[in-house]
């Protein structure tokens, strides 16, 4: 069993990708990148560092490009059903760096909770470097996620979680996501209202931590069509949760009493 482990999801990353910093990364967690049918070279550089790593890092590699969300779940299943402790993400910029991406796994042992959620909060003597529209845009996005799950989460959307690999978890990764960008709000959503497989989570069993740093990198995959479409794929979350929500009511032993 593997205590804590990150997926990183990859596509096209064959220019962008600091080995240097990886390698930090990897001496305090075991990687699993996933190589989202990349068409670069993307597949060769992952190869090469895994087996320059040894243990540290594994490569799965997914024939076609499915979207950063299948290529997390794949990732955090294969991790989940081994059963790793404790099972995480990060994005392939490091935007989240190495030290701060450790910190997130390890504060699920530190305030003994399931889950632990990276947020970028500007406060004085933090170094959180946002470009100004993003950030706009994304505390409009965030005040409506909170309507959408039901429950004050600043930051849904850094990219860097970490969860406690429970039955919970697993069952919250069982269904395919519905988009494939905003999977950290479903996630967040299906651990909050449980399944038939598994128990909801209670939100005291959630935590946020304000990073020390996050820096803003260059060459985000999101455009305008894609910003767009996030707000459709918001009212498919919401349409998905409210449905099970009423079968989580329905199902409950004090249902109709």
């Amino acid at each position: 069993m593997i205590d804590v482990s990150f997926v990183v999801p990859c596509y096209n990353e064959e220019k962008r990708l600091d080995e240097a910093r990886f390698e930090e990364l990897a001496r305090g967690a075991h990687l699993i990148f996933v190589d989202d049918g990349s068409k670069d070279g993307t597949r060769s550089v992952l190869d090469a560092f895994a087996k320059r790593m040894g243990d540290h890092v594994e490569v799965i590699a997914l024939e076609k490009n499915c979207g950063k969300a299948e290529a997390v779940r794949c990732g955090m299943l294969v991790a989940a059903e081994r059963g790793d402790r404790i099972v995480g993400f990060a994005d392939a910029d490091l935007a989240t760096p190495p030290d701060e991406i450790l910190r997130v796994g390890k504060t699920i042992d530190e305030k003994k909770v399931q889950v632990v959620l990276g947020a970028r909060v500007a406060l004085i003597g933090k170094r959180i470097e946002r470009n100004p529209a993003r950030h706009y845009l994304g505390r409009v996005f965030a005040t409506v996620a909170t309507k959408v799950i039901r429950a004050p989460f600043y930051d849904t959307q850094c990219g860097a979680k970490a969860f406690l690999n429970t039955p919970s978890f697993r069952a919250a990764l069982s269904e395919p996501f519905l988009t494939r960008w905003i999977f950290d709000l479903e996630i967040i959503g299906r651990l909050l209202v449980g399944s038939d497989a598994a128990p909801a989570i209670p939100l005291s069993a959630f935590f946020e931590l304000p990073l020390e740093e996050w820096v803003d990198v260059r060459g985000s995959k999101i455009g305008l069509d894609m910003a767009a479409r996030v707000w459709v794929d918001l009212g498919r979350i919401a349409a998905d949760l409210k449905k099970r929500r009423r079968k989580s009511a329905k199902n409950s032993p004090h249902a109709g009493k």
